[in-house]
């Protein structure tokens, strides 16, 4: 005969505790990248997206929708891909522009330009500005690049050894909202990855929005004892430490993992939205005990969605 504990998952949705998630405001593009063919596409779209790295002050990414060659400039298989940066609200605007620019420009040269065939087109919503990519992506020509007008768009066209790499030269950039994110508490490591896809497949039904950690497990808190490395793991929330911290430790008794699932979206609705779907989609797999998310007294960001308010 089964216990309590063993049958939680199958009686009742895990509980959603009454707190909040933290979010900022960052600045984001979204773009088009096409390819010749879906291999290189994914390579291109995946590896762009891949390291998220905001929490070490350069940008991070992710795949929001992939396309048919109906849906996109060129008339080839794409993706629609969202890259973002923080802003840093001590300094004026247009340096945490010109950081994002050249972080950007990193990504768009070391993971797509080299990839055969493939090329670059702004998909902006709304945006508030543009970020010329002659300087920083155009000019890997060395002074042989040259522009046309294709399929309606100003562009670049970068020549290359397996000719050429083609990019809208003006990208738009927009205001967004970052970090939102919740945890579930799991018993088990199957409950980990079975409620993280489930939560993943049901965020991606969310347009606008994308998730750059993935199945993250590693929260992160504001507090530091090695700022040099930036924020660093949020010990009391590390089930190995429970023994460690007696009281200090926030883990339940009988939870083994924690993990996080971070949402970025274009505006506050989608962002709610998006966790709402997810956080529905984990509470009925068996062996997650509780929803909880992270927040750190508005030292993080201004926006506080509380979970209880999205079901």
């Amino acid at each position: 005969m089964e216990s309590e504990s063993e049958n939680w998952g199958k009686t009742m949705k895990a509980e959603v505790e009454d707190t909040y998630a933290e979010a900022f405001e960052g600045l984001y593009c979204r773009v088009i990248v096409t390819a010749e063919n879906h291999e290189i596409l994914r390579e291109a779209a995946e590896d762009s997206t891949a390291t998220p790295s905001i929490v070490v002050g350069r940008i991070e990414g992710g795949i929001e929708e992939w396309l048919n060659s109906a849906n996109t400039p060129d008339g080839r298989k794409g993706a629609v891909l969202q890259f973002w940066s923080g802003i840093d609200k001590k300094k004026p605007i247009g340096e945490s522009i010109g950081r994002f620019e050249a972080e950007l420009s990193i990504r768009i040269r070391q993971d797509i330009l080299v990839k055969p065939f493939t090329a670059l087109f702004d998909a902006s919503l709304h945006s508030i500005g543009t970020l010329d990519m002659m300087d920083r992506v155009g000019h890997c020509g060395d002074g042989f690049e040259w522009e046309e007008n294709r399929h309606g768009r100003d562009v670049i066209i970068v020549p290359l050894m397996v000719p050429d790499f083609v990019i809208e030269r003006r990208l738009g950039y927009s205001k967004g909202i970052m970090g939102a994110n919740f945890w579930y508490f799991c018993k088990t490591k199957k409950s980990v990855i079975i409620a993280g896809r489930k939560a993943l497949e049901a965020i991606n039904t969310v347009n606008g929005v994308v998730t750059p950690f993935g199945i993250c497990s590693a929260g992160s808190k504001p507090e530091t004892n090695f700022p040099s490395i930036g924020p660093t793991t949020n010990h009391p929330y590390c089930p190995s430490l429970r023994e460690t911290l007696n009281d200090g430790s926030s883990v339940p008794q009988g939870v083994a993992f924690i993990p996080e699932i971070v949402v970025n979206g274009v505006s506050l609705d989608a962002v709610k939205e998006a966790l709402r779907r997810g956080i529905e989609a984990t509470r009925d797999v068996q062996g997650v005990h509780l929803i909880s998310a992270g927040n750190y007294g508005g030292k993080l960001g201004k926006e506080k969605i509380w979970l209880r308010e999205l079901l």
